[in-house]
């Protein structure tokens, strides 16, 4: 315990070490969607951009594999280590990486057979649907890098080298950013060269997020490791699900919003592509605020695992709380943004009439208004991952998007129309920080009471 900093350098500078890195990670990877969504925004139109939106649950269900891989092997590589279980540490991680390859290449295949089926599903509409197939068809390809590269991205915070996690998906969001107007305006290959863009990017960040495997500093892999098993994927499964399940659950709000969007729409002034479009806008700037949340926990995680592991649980309550308070101040400047200046986040990704921006500012300030604590939920829900109670950590990722979202955007139109959809956000969004609430403060009870009693002992 006593020779690794997790076990006794100070919470901030742990936190600030390993959660700067992620931050930047997590929002390189959320820039890759809004760089696309810019550009093609300017150069295609909003039709455009609402292609990009009805073709996003891809990248969620592909996020939620990796998180569900990712986070699940480096949770228990961690905890392994604050053990010291080396060679076990070195199985979850060797095991976690063959899975993410096996699970990216079946998620391809899958993807490019039921594309059409999958973004009608998405809700594209008629004259959304060819763009939608363009890009989706191309982006595809990159998913299986995706998938390999995020997972890796946890393994290599937890061995403790986030700034190399870092750098692997900085280095993809460059070469993206580089090329898309190129391939926009210059080639002209609009929702093509848009989707070029991003895979191109993607395979950049794979080959140095692989690269490091020859570079671990914790474990040594031999080729044993490697090879799948099904007890171990199980367990690695059963500790990613709350963050993975979080991203199947947006994965489905977004198929349920794109659809009531485009069904109460259709009875209003907007019409049915107007919200959709504007739709891509909000929960693209929502995914920026969220990134930085998802980094905080990511950069946490390593801390609270091993702390926990090494029965340190002062510092496990420390760590939750300091990642908490960094949330509520860039959630509070978010808020901020959003309220204030809607006019100009918007106008980034690109001009369209009078009837659009009124709704999608509308649509911005009502569906964001809780903006402030509807990170609190995301992170508790790692918290509880990251100590090793999975299925709590997976219930509590649940609570927003399933039990309270879906309900209210199925429930509240009927009453209220669109502006029932718009409503639910914000009502789901307090319900689960309440409950977050409850429940980390049933937890911090539960770990004093044993401190208490290791001490009196």
């Amino acid at each position: 315990m006593n020779d690794n900093p997790l076990g006794y350098e100070k919470i901030p500078k742990l936190l600030k070490s390993f959660a700067i890195p992620s931050i930047t990670a997590s929002l390189v990877g959320s820039l890759y969607n809004i760089v696309d969504q810019i550009f093609i925004g300017q150069g295609v139109g909003y039709l455009g951009n609402a292609a990009t939106n009805v073709s996003y649950p891809f990248s969620t269900i592909c996020l939620a594999i990796s998180l569900l891989i990712g986070i699940g092997s480096a949770s228990r590589f961690s905890l392994y280590l604050g053990n010291r279980e080396p060679e076990s540490a070195a199985r979850a991680a060797g095991n976690g990486i063959s899975l993410m390859v096996i699970c990216g290449l079946a998620y391809l295949v899958i993807g490019e057979c039921l594309l059409s089926q999958l973004l009608k599903l998405f809700g594209a509409t008629k004259d959304v649907l060819p763009y939608a197939q363009q890009y989706a068809g191309v982006t595809l390809v990159g998913m299986p890098f995706l998938i390999v590269t995020n997972g890796m991205s946890n393994l290599i915070r937890a061995d403790g080298s986030p700034r190399y996690s870092m750098t692997c998906m900085l280095a993809g969001a460059i070469a993206n950013t580089i090329l898309d107007p190129i391939f926009i305006f210059v080639f002209h290959w609009g929702m093509f060269g848009a989707a070029l863009a991003t895979i191109l990017g993607q395979i950049l960040s794979f080959i140095l997020a692989v690269r490091y495997l020859w570079h671990f500093k914790t474990v040594h892999f031999e080729k044993s490791c490697f090879k799948p098993n099904v007890t171990e994927c199980l367990k690695t499964c059963s500790m990613g699900i709350s963050s993975s399940a979080n991203q199947v659950a947006i994965t489905f709000v977004q198929i349920v919003l794109h659809n009531s969007l485009t069904h109460y729409g259709a009875q209003t002034v907007y019409g049915s592509d107007i919200p959709l479009a504007a739709c891509g806008i909000v929960m693209k700037t929502n995914a920026i605020i969220l990134s930085i949340v998802v980094g905080i926990s990511q950069g946490t995680q390593p801390i609270v695992g091993f702390n926990y592991g090494a029965r340190q649980y002062s510092r496990v309550r420390e760590a939750y709380l300091l990642a908490v308070r960094w949330n509520l101040i860039v959630s509070a400047a978010g808020f901020f943004m959003l309220q204030c200046f809607p006019q100009y986040i918007i106008s980034l990704f690109g001009a369209g009439d009078k009837l659009y921006m009124e709704f999608a500012v509308l649509f911005m300030r009502i569906f964001l208004f809780m903006v402030l604590v509807n990170g609190v939920q995301l992170l508790s829900s790692s918290f509880f991952t990251a100590i090793g109670k999975a299925m709590r950590g997976a219930f509590l990722a649940l609570t927003r998007q399933v039990f309270f979202l879906i309900p209210l955007i199925l429930v509240l139109p009927l009453r209220f129309g669109i502006m029932g959809v718009l409503f639910a956000g914000p009502i789901a969004d307090f319900s689960a920080f309440v409950l977050s609430v409850v429940l980390i403060s049933r937890e911090f009870k539960k770990q004093k009471l044993i401190s208490q009693k290791e001490s009196a002992a």
